[in-house]
């Protein structure tokens, strides 16, 4: 009878030593677990050196070995890479996680519309990158429609350059709503595009609203008599912008007459490019006018316009009847085939 109850004590001590032996392997297996989970979490890779590589794989192309190079810089230059749509969705994945590049240079690198719009996706979760240049990219208006998107939820850019992207009338309203909303951009660079008279009139209306823009580039463009003054007016209504590039363009008499009209309003501009802009003796000494009033303008080119001397000659005169005047560069420069005619 004792050893019956013993061997039942022995049984029963010896359950219980095995199912502590259990919830021990249990709780040990559940921590080995965690520290498994631990060891293999990836790091945040600041650079986004993995993730371009990784980018590359999916997309077909080859990682650019200058972009490895040069992720940690503030500033990078990749112009001229070739780097086409697919190339640029590779580089944009991986820019979404950089934090090291402030400035970034892309220009000439054959994006289009879609290399654009991986871009402007990378721009709206990139809180880095301050300094754009898209230059020269054939974006076309499917391009300005998204990265116009884009600048109404980014706050970080400051400046972009979009010179040569084949932006025509089509392209402009989205430009306008972008200059309309923005406010932090500073500087926008819309050089050597295709914009027209239908384009200044959007563009002008946006302009007189804008409270961000301190300067514009917008030489090289298709702007003729009607869109040269409502641009003007927009210009005139502005109280941010300080300096001004309509070079090469076509605002011809009525345009300067406009900006003349513009000038007697506008008290921040501080320099003004209208060289090449086929202003004849009328049109100067209707832009005149303006001078005998404004009293910000610090920078004046009027070069290689048809206004002859007597032209230049209104112009100096109105800034010497202008006590306020503060002007202290003017340019009256022609070309040589104009001083031989």
């Amino acid at each position: 009878m004792l050893l019956t109850e013993q061997t039942h004590l022995s049984d029963s001590e010896g359950n219980e030593n095995n199912e502590k032996s259990d919830e021990d392997s249990k709780r040990e297996e559940e921590w080995d677990t965690d520290l498994e989970i631990e060891e293999t979490k990836e790091p945040f890779d600041p650079t986004g050196k993995t993730s371009y590589i990784a980018a590359c794989q999916r997309y077909g192309v080859v990682p650019i070995s200058y972009f490895l190079h040069h992720m940690k810089d503030s500033e990078l230059i990749m112009k001229h890479h070739g780097l086409g749509p697919q190339g640029t969705k590779a580089l944009a994945l991986s820019l979404m996680t950089n934090t090291s590049i402030v400035k970034l240079n892309l220009s000439d690198n054959w994006l289009n519309g879609e290399g654009a719009a991986a871009v402007a996706e990378m721009l709206k979760e990139n809180c880095y990158i301050s300094d754009i240049d898209l230059s020269d990219n054939r974006l076309g208006v499917v391009g300005a429609e998204v990265l116009s998107a884009m600048l109404l939820e980014n706050t970080t850019v400051v400046s972009f350059k979009l010179s040569g992207n084949e932006f025509n009338d089509h392209a402009a309203k989205y430009l306008a709503n972008a200059i309309l909303a923005n406010k932090k951009m500073e500087f926008l660079d819309l050089s050597h595009n295709m914009l027209g008279d239908t384009s200044g009139e959007v563009l002008g209306m946006a302009v007189a609203e804008n409270t961000g823009l301190k300067e514009l580039n917008i030489s090289w463009n298709y702007f003729r008599s009607q869109g040269a003054a409502a641009l003007a007016k927009g210009f005139g209504a502005n109280i941010f912008l300080r300096v001004l590039d309509i070079s090469y363009n076509g605002f011809g008499n009525n345009g300067a007459a406009a900006l003349g009209e513009a000038l007697k309003v506008n008290n921040v501009l501080e320099e003004l490019n209208v060289s090449n802009n086929r202003i004849s003796l009328e049109g100067a000494l209707r832009f005149a006018v303006g001078l005998k009033e404004n009293q910000t303008l610090k920078s004046l080119n009027m070069a290689r316009n048809p206004m002859q001397n007597e032209g230049c000659l209104g112009v100096v005169k109105s800034i010497q009847a202008n006590s306020s005047a503060v002007i202290e560069i003017l340019d009256f420069s022609v070309s040589v085939k104009q001083l031989g005619d």
